[in-house]
C-alpha cells in the first residue's frame, strides 16, 4: 500500500513541478473521488424521489408531467452511470501511471484541461482532431 501523500488546503498542481508527480497525482484522485462520491449521492436522491413520485395521478395532464420528469430523471442518472464509469477508469490510470497522458500522442495533457475536466484522455488538440473525424465519418 503506497503513503498516503500529503497536500496542503490549498494547492493547485503548477506548471512548474514535476508533470504529475505525487502531489498531482493526490490532487486529481482526491477530486475525482470527491466528483464520484457527489454523482452516487445524486442518484441516490434521484432514486428515492422516483419512488416516492411512483404514485398513481388521476389527472392526465398531471401524469403526464409526471411522466416526462420521470424519463429526463432516468437519462440524467445514465448519463451520471457514465460519468461514474469515466471517473473509475481515470482512477485506474491514475494507479498504473497512464493518468494525464493523451491515449492518441502519448503527450501530456494540460493541467488546466485535467483541472477542468479530470477525466480528460486526449489533449485539447488530439480531440479536436477526433471529434472532427467523426464529425465526417457521421456525415457519410
Amino acid at each position: 500500500m503506497k503513503a498516503q501523500t500529503f497536500l496542503p488546503q490549498d494547492y493547485r498542481p503548477a506548471e512548474d513541478e514535476p508533470f504529475m508527480n505525487d502531489r498531482q497525482l493526490e490532487y486529481f484522485r482526491r477530486k475525482l473521488e470527491a466528483w464520484k462520491q457527489e454523482l452516487l449521492d445524486q442518484s441516490a436522491e434521484t432514486l428515492e424521489g422516483l419512488q416516492d413520485s411512483a404514485r398513481a395521478v388521476p389527472d392526465l395532464a398531471d401524469r403526464a408531467s409526471e411522466e416526462t420528469d420521470r424519463a429526463l430523471e432516468l437519462r440524467t442518472r445514465d448519463r451520471q452511470r457514465k460519468l461514474v464509469s469515466k471517473i473509475d477508469s481515470a482512477l485506474r490510470r491514475i494507479e498504473t501511471g497512464e493518468y494525464g497522458y493523451c491515449e492518441m500522442t502519448g503527450e501530456p495533457i494540460s493541467l488546466k484541461r485535467l483541472d477542468a475536466r479530470p477525466i480528460a484522455t486526449m489533449t485539447l488538440e488530439a480531440q479536436e482532431k477526433h471529434e472532427r473525424r467523426e464529425r465526417v465519418h457521421r456525415d457519410d
